[in-house]
């Protein structure tokens, strides 16, 4: 894949980088980024004259989305993993082993 650059001003800081992403989507998600960092300074009450503090709680608060997710994946892998057990012990009592 091609390099895409992208061009990232927030925060009071610009700079660019290469990546093997679609230009599109690092658009895409640097869009959604501006987006948190903006809902995040209002509902902490944190301007954009402490970027450093606004970029350090969003981080945090992504990090927690992020755990979240995961934690919520792996108990729905283990109910599954669970009831998958449970119809292979259903089907075992009800079909005769063949010892």
């Amino acid at each position: 894949m091609e390099k895409s650059k992208l061009d990232i001003d927030l925060l009071d800081t610009s700079f660019s980088i290469l990546v093997d992403e679609d230009s599109a989507y690092l658009e895409k998600l640097l869009n959604s980024y501006r987006t948190i960092l903006e809902n995040t300074g209002r509902s902490v009450g944190i301007n954009k004259d402490e970027p450093v503090k606004l970029a350090i709680i969003t981080g945090l608060l992504l990090c927690d989305e992020i755990e979240k997710i995961k934690s919520q994946k792996n108990n729905e892998e283990q109910e599954l993993e669970r009831r998958t057990l449970d119809m292979i012990n259903r089907i075992n009592e009800v079909i005769p082993s063949e010892e």
